[in-house]
């Protein structure tokens, strides 16, 4: 395997899990503003109108987040060789 390709591999999976990991926490974090809330909603039919406006917001949230990593996964070798040669280039004009 090339040093660009391990390299590329190297920065698609940590953008993969950064990815994951914002996912997973934004259900924790719903969940936990959810739980907290619970008992200021001043009806069952208004807690079920929040739930159903946090459940969209994950679902469409999860999903976009997936289209970006199979998007990312497609053009994988383009978008972070590019990343790569203008890092390459911004430190060597360093020195």
């Amino acid at each position: 395997m090339s040093n660009l390709t391990s390299r590329i591999e190297k920065m698609h999976r940590r953008d993969v899990t950064v990815a994951w990991a914002f996912v997973i926490g934004l259900w924790f974090s719903m969940g936990f503003v959810a739980w907290a809330t619970w008992s200021l909603a001043p009806s069952g039919a208004t807690r079920i109108v929040l739930l159903i406006g946090g459940a969209t917001v994950l679902i469409f949230n999860t999903a976009a987040i997936m289209a970006m990593l199979r998007h990312y996964r497609e053009d994988r070798d383009f978008m972070y060789g590019l990343d790569i040669k203008f890092l390459d280039a911004a430190r060597a004009a360093k020195g």
